[in-house]
């Protein structure tokens, strides 16, 4: 997958209040909804020793300036460092087949799909970090989408969130509750997501994870998907 490609399925699945082009940049609006869709994106035609100007249309968003540095793009790499910008959560994208992950359904009263979400998913999310902000970016998806609940003892225990862009569906936003982690939850709201992938026709899942959640890499490893490239962030420390 390109580098390009890649930004346009997080744009269509987790996008921005807002983007516009200035000089060949992508500029984010994010609304307080994170690094995702608040960072810069250097298009092709991007003069690359131009990011001061990228920099500069970010703070007047009240932004701090902040850039995703994509596979292949060594000299942006380079030229961010040089100006001083520090190295911000490596992230890896992961992908496999739909029918690969989508074999045997999970445990009955386990998982169910919920739109809009539920008053205790939003719960979850907020205990994670995961505010009113990135609901919002929910809210902003279109086309088909969804949101799992996942049940443990019958308690409200884990959540995430899907879109479909083309035929791949991408999942975001995954959460399982503090008091019910380790217990297989995890595996089974990703494969409840792969059924409901399924039937909107997408023939591959897809999601992002930064490298130092070893626990959800050691996850998606075991289910069979393989990484397939990522990015990270570049953010320039403020006074």
């Amino acid at each position: 997958m390109t580098p390009a490609t890649l930004t346009s399925l997080i744009d269509a699945t987790w996008p921005a209040k807002s983007m516009r082009d200035v000089d060949g940049w992508t500029i984010r609006e994010g609304a307080g909804g994170g690094s995702r869709v608040s960072a810069a994106t250097a298009t092709r035609d991007a003069n690359l020793e131009g990011h001061p100007l990228a920099a500069s249309a970010m703070r007047q968003l009240g932004q701090t300036p902040l850039f995703m540095v994509r596979a292949g793009e060594e000299k942006l790499d380079a030229l961010l460092e040089s100006d001083g910008y520090i190295i911000k959560d490596p992230t890896t994208f992961y992908t496999a087949p739909t029918d690969m992950l989508a074999t045997q359904r999970p445990p009955a009263v386990t998982c169910f799909q919920v739109w809009p979400p539920l008053a205790a998913q939003a719960e979850i999310w907020a205990a994670g970090g995961i505010d009113t902000a990135r609901l919002a970016i929910m809210e902003r998806a279109r086309g088909a989408k969804t949101t799992v609940l996942g049940r443990v003892n019958d308690t409200p225990a884990g959540t995430a969130f899907a879109a479909v862009r083309d035929s791949t569906a991408m999942i975001h936003a995954i959460e399982t509750a503090a008091a019910f982690r380790r217990q297989g939850l995890g595996r089974h709201m990703l494969t409840a997501m792969s059924f409901w992938a399924k039937d909107q026709g997408a023939d591959t899942v897809a999601l992002l994870v930064t490298r130092a959640n070893v626990g959800a890499n050691a996850l998606y490893t075991s289910l069979g998907m393989t990484p397939v490239g990522g990015y990270h962030y570049r953010i320039k420390p403020e006074a």
